[in-house]
């Protein structure tokens, strides 16, 4: 086993990680960033089709108010395009194509909206309400909020189902609050042109973050090592994973929240942290890939981006890349759905979702030349995606140790982020607050 010495070690090399290094080396520190994979990235992964069709299996986009992520663009020089909108939305209510959502609908989200702005994204529990909204499930809510619950069922499917990748009984009212709020609201996660959705990247995610490690000093990324234990106190940290044991002042813990808490710690964590870590459950989704020749939707006036109040894909979107050769309509299947699916062998999973695409787009969607998919939740570094959520009761009786350190140990990773909770961006900021609380506690 190899040993070393270093002020900081790093658990976990996606953007949280990478950002966290970078701010611990200009800080003029040795840093050990150890990582799981065999790669850098986290729950961002490319791949490339034999035709060099080029697929996102993770995260992919970046909006205009996500910062963090515009700086790093900037920095290492990464290339960025809009995302294609060449038509229409098709918008499906209970089987109807209609020209927008039902004002029912609309108005339960703009009541979520509307109440989100309440929020304080840096501690929710603080809300006068805070207890009353934590205590029941956005499912709840939406049925006492409307006679309607085709209506309901709608705006969860935006909501809990778009935007956490769960079931709308399996998150709090408070939690969906914070989410938006950690945003600025419904309209900018949900919007492509200025909204989350507006940009993806030339080559992915992944190659603005093997940029990030590649400027990191010789040995400071350690691939294949995942972290197994922590022992901390006395003044120091011990790290232990398969290949080393790393000796530091402090660590920092940027493994999705739902791993956090299969790491051995010794002393253990404090009740309310490891609490904490058992309430935090990582969304549960499937994303596909439908290959075609052409992008035959757009001939129909179509841009590709769907939603739907029913059906197996809770929304699509055109993923074909500028420069193709093959056009992409990725679909996205959250929640229950998603559950569905898993049940389901690769062949009957392929059948049903192409045979959604054709619902939606006409029968040129059945002549599909590839089908791709990724299931995070089967993923063993990962379990999960888009991100974590606190359960219904876990802001108010756990949330203010979410980012607490404990003695030299301290929490990073987009769970964590008061500002784009659950994406790239808030994971950067994550992982730029912890290096600088370890910095601070170093002085």
């Amino acid at each position: 086993m190899d040993r070393r010495a270093v002020d900081v070690v790093v658990a976990g090399a996606g953007f949280a990680g990478l950002a966290a290094a970078h701010r611990l080396v200009e800080a003029g520190l040795r840093v050990a960033l150890v990582e799981a994979r065999d790669r850098v990235g986290g729950r961002a992964l490319s791949r490339v089709l034999p035709d060099g069709t080029h697929l996102d299996l993770g995260g992919q986009w970046v909006g205009p108010t996500q910062y963090e992520m515009q700086k790093l663009i900037a920095q290492y020089g990464t290339e960025s395009y809009p995302t294609p909108e060449f038509g229409q939305a098709v918008i499906d209510y209970e089987g109807e194509h209609v020209g927008e959502m039902p004002s029912e609908a609309r108005r339960l989200c703009a009541e979520l909206d509307r109440l989100s702005r309440e929020i304080s994204a840096n501690a929710p529990w603080e809300h006068p309400q805070a207890r009353l909204w934590d205590g029941q499930t956005l499912a709840s809510w939406l049925a006492g909020a409307t006679d309607d619950p085709v209506a309901a069922r709608a705006a969860a499917r935006q909501t809990a189902g778009a935007l956490l990748s769960l079931d709308a009984a399996d998150a709090s009212l408070l939690e969906t609050l914070f989410y938006l709020a950690s945003a600025g609201g419904l309209d900018v996660l949900v919007g492509y042109e200025g909204g989350a959705q507006s940009h993806r990247l030339v080559g992915g995610p992944q190659a603005l973050a093997e940029r990030m490690a590649d400027a990191l000093p010789a040995r400071t990324v350690h691939l294949g090592e995942p972290v197994r234990r922590i022992e901390h106190g006395g003044g120091k940290v011990v790290v232990h994973s398969d290949g080393l044991r790393l000796e530091a002042t402090a660590a920092i813990v940027a493994v999705p929240a739902v791993l956090v808490g299969r790491i051995d710690y010794e002393p253990p964590l404090p009740a309310v942290r490891d609490g904490c870590t058992q309430r935090m459950a990582a969304g549960y989704a499937i994303k596909t890939h439908a290959v075609y020749r052409e992008p035959f939707w757009r001939d129909r006036g179509l841009s590709g981006v769907s939603f739907s109040s029913c059906g197996v894909l809770t929304e699509t979107v055109d993923n074909t890349p500028p420069t193709g050769p093959s056009a992409v309509l990725t679909g996205f299947a959250y929640g229950a759905d998603a559950l569905r699916l898993r049940a389901l062998d690769a062949r009957a999973r392929r059948e049903v979702v192409v045979a959604r695409l054709a619902e939606l787009f006409g029968d040129q969607a059945r002549d599909v030349q590839e089908f791709v998919e990724f299931d995070w939740l089967a993923e063993p570094w990962t379990r999960g995606c888009f991100s974590g959520h606190l359960a219904p009761g876990g802001w108010t009786g756990f949330g203010r140790a979410l980012r607490e350190p404990v003695g030299p140990l301290h929490w990073a990773g987009t769970e964590t982020a008061t500002r784009w909770n659950g994406y790239f961006d808030g994971a950067v900021q994550s992982g730029r607050r912890a290096a600088d609380e370890v910095v601070e506690s170093l002085r």
